[in-house]
């Protein structure tokens, strides 16, 4: 949420980050990791974590000068971008992940005051727990927080960042009978235990998540897209300097054993090291805290204020802040309590790992938005700081890999807790929207580029397969739907198909306004069967003008459409318009298709007919392929084809040879038994003939010519009363069945 009191500048951010980039881990497990690993191991640790957070950085610069970032930081950038239920997701894991984090700094605190835990030891012979110290120093920093709020912590940032520098400088100045025990040259230095990579990797990681502490401050800064940039990448790349040259002191100050088995061993090599190191300790530890503490309740308050928790009241109670000066005070109480929790517990280090993937998942996410927003070049994306996509996209796919490599079982539980607390989210927060508007914008791109590429494609090919891409227009979708029934049939699997509504008339501001209503009708009413057709509508003032018209429009998969449905009701044949208008369609080279709809309707299992005639081989292969193709959509996937040929006596071995070598060769799923060859001397007409095999189909397809419709006109289609659909079938020309 949006603070009224918005008068931090860059320094808070960049101290923010810095002081928890240089924390605890950078003291007690550095050393260790140099020991382990040599000098050119833990340079690659620190390089590989940062192909994590410098993409990271440059997302969250980018992404923060594109609009206004408010109070939640990294979670409002998530949350406006990808929806709030996802938002609300990463955004309670991450508040978790950073109230977490302050009882491991706390506890880390802890670990300077080693020398006094040994005097104690050795002089009363008392072991005391670490909590001795821990549970009063997270009450302490409770009280001053709740009391003061941010304007103190960031007063005491600086005083803390002093500390730190003056410890680190003093290390970097020390000079200790600890170089003795070096052997070490940067020209032949050792990459040591390289089997032991990725357990040294988990240890250093959580120094490197700290780069984004600052950006939780995003609700108290006065200009958010200038101070998170610089601040952040100023930490982030300062950090990584001085890891650099921490490491190379190491290396060169004190032997592998040294290194291995003194958590402090940086206490060994300053100056004054037995004051310095446990005081930078102490600084670097609380101020980390004092950084996540400032944190996570402006993250838990922007959860609230989106509503993300199921009860009205705890929204309300969570999203309030202190009157005089705006701060979260009871998300700083939350905070707190779970802090102290997991203080007392006093060993946070199973914790640690879980924290540390959902961090990376947060990483992860905010680099992910930024690739997406590039490739989907939304003109509402205009960000004054600019990353690049394939850095984005690396900082995506190393955060997963890193992931699974720290620890594969707490990865796939970060995972599966995202997804069940996602569904939980989305169980009371259904109307929410989602994260469609930057999934669409890069479908958008990635299919204008599929089109672009595949009109090129098919402008070089000069041997082109056969697909059906189909275009319908209907008059009478919300009468009945079997032109779009046989659009989805055709479309299931293997073709592609666009049903066009037509309203007549001429196109106006009332008309366009009509049209919407009615794309959302139609949407509404066919989203309730599993379709896989593109609907649309079409103002136009004829039947005849709206054919000239669709049958120009580009087809939706990128490839011209090559066919067209027409549809009539058998029980008022209207087909006037439809003979009217072959002609029109026939010179476009389109196939066409006439569904005789029957108000019969289809069940599972019905068969499919299929009337050849052997004077009509131009639409044979059409008609056959049409009805392979349909039988994949699940309702005619228990069914089976039945194939009639007519022809004279003479011809029926040669035919039904024939026949079965193309059933053969074609790999179509016809068996011998369902091919009946009929002699056409039997002396019905054809039209009782069709009419006495095929009443118990479910559809019944047949072929014709150009020259029977001129010759008979509507009258070609009409005597089929008594069967059920009935697909009329026109091929411009003779399909190759390979």
């Amino acid at each position: 949420m949006k603070s009224s009191t918005n008068n931090f500048g860059t320094a808070p951010v960049f101290f923010t980050a810095i002081s928890t980039i240089l924390g605890a881990i950078l003291f007690l497990r550095f050393g260790f990791a140099t020991g382990m690993l040599g000098f050119w191991g833990v340079i690659l640790i620190i390089l590989l974590g940062h192909l994590v957070t410098i993409p990271t950085a440059l997302a969250i610069s980018e992404l923060a000068t594109n609009k206004r970032v408010e109070g939640g930081g990294e979670y409002f950038i998530i949350s406006r971008s990808f929806g709030l239920n996802v938002g609300g997701t990463i955004g309670i894991a991450l508040f978790l992940s950073q109230a977490i984090s302050v009882a491991f700094y706390v506890i880390a605190f802890t670990e300077s005051f080693q020398y006094f835990f040994e005097w104690v030891h050795k002089t009363y012979e008392i072991v005391l727990p670490r909590q001795v110290i821990s549970i009063p120093v997270m009450l302490g920093l409770s009280a001053l927080i709740l009391k003061k709020g941010a304007n103190l912590g960031v007063k005491a940032l600086y005083v803390v960042v002093a500390i730190l520098f003056v410890s680190l400088t003093l290390f970097f100045l020390g000079n200790t009978n600890h170089a003795a025990g070096s052997s070490f040259n940067l020209f032949s230095a050792q990459f040591r235990n390289i089997d032991q990579f990725f357990f040294v990797f988990a240890i250093i990681f959580p120094a490197f998540t700290g780069m984004t502490a600052g950006v939780g401050l995003s609700g108290d800064l006065k200009k958010p897209g200038k101070s998170i940039p610089l601040g952040t990448l100023g930490g982030t790349f300062t950090g990584m300097i001085i890891y650099f040259f921490i490491v190379y002191k190491l290396a060169l100050s004190a032997g592998p054993a040294d290194l291995v088995n003194d958590q402090l061993v940086m206490a060994r090599i300053a100056m004054y090291g037995t004051i310095v190191i446990p005081l930078g300790l102490a600084a670097s530890t609380i101020s980390s805290a004092l950084g996540s503490v400032m944190v996570a309740p402006r993250t838990l308050q922007a959860l609230a204020y989106d509503h993300s928790f199921p009860l009205k009241r705890l929204n309300w109670w969570l999203s309030r802040s202190r009157k005089h000066d705006k701060e979260p005070v009871n998300a700083s109480l939350v905070t707190c309590i779970i802090a102290l929790i997991f203080v007392a517990f006093g060993d946070v280090n199973a914790v640690a790992g879980i924290i540390s993937m959902f961090f990376m998942v947060t990483y992860g996410s905010l680099c992910l938005i930024s690739f997406m927003n590039h490739f989907g070049s939304s003109p509402s994306y205009r960000p004054s700081f600019h990353s690049r996509w394939y850095i984005s996209l690396t900082g995506f796919l190393v955060a997963l890999w890193v992931m699974f490599k720290i620890n594969t079982p707490y990865a796939l539980f970060a995972i599966g807790m995202m997804i069940l607390l996602y569904f939980y989210i989305s169980s009371y927060h259904r109307h929410r929207s989602g994260m469609q508007a930057i999934v669409a914008n890069v479908l958008f791109q990635m299919n204008r580029n599929i089109q672009v590429f595949l009109q090129k494609s098919a402008s070089a090919k000069t041997d082109k397969e056969w697909r059906p891409s189909v275009i319908c227009i209907s008059k009478d979708s919300f009468e009945r739907t079997s032109a779009f029934d046989l659009l989805n049939w055709i479309s299931y699997k293997y073709g592609f198909g666009t049903y066009l509504h037509l309203i007549e008339g001429y196109f106006s501001r009332s008309t366009h306004e009509e049209s919407k209503i009615i794309l959302k009708d139609l949407l509404r009413k066919f989203d309730k069967v599993e379709n896989h057709v593109f609907v649309d509508t079409l103002i136009s003032p004829s039947y005849t003008s709206a054919i000239a018209q669709a049958i120009q429009i580009p087809g939706i998969a990128g490839m011209e459409n090559n066919m067209v449905i027409f549809e009539f009701d058998k029980t008022k044949p209207h087909l006037k318009e439809i003979v009217e208008n072959f002609s029109l369609v026939n010179a476009g080279g389109f196939d066409v298709c006439i569904v005789g709809s029957a108000h019969k309707p289809i069940k599972k299992r019905e068969e499919i007919h299929i009337w050849i005639r052997s004077s009509d081989t131009e639409n044979a292969n059409l008609m056959i392929m049409l009805g392979f193709i349909i039988q994949y959509h699940p309702l005619w996937e228990k069914s089976s084809i039945r194939i009639f040929e007519v022809c004279k006596p003479e011809e029926r071995e040669h035919i039904r040879q024939k026949l079965e070598e193309l059933l053969l060769t074609g790999r179509l799923p016809i068996t011998s038994k369902n091919v009946e060859i009929i002699s056409d001397n039997e002396g019905l007409p054809m039209k009782q003939l069709i009419s006495n095999r095929s009443e118990s189909a479910g559809l019944t397809i047949l072929g014709f010519r150009e020259e029977s419709l001129k010759h008979y006109g509507v009258e070609l289609f009409r005597g089929y009363e008594s069967i059920g659909t009935t697909l009329f079938v026109n091929s411009f020309a003779k399909k190759v069945i390979e």
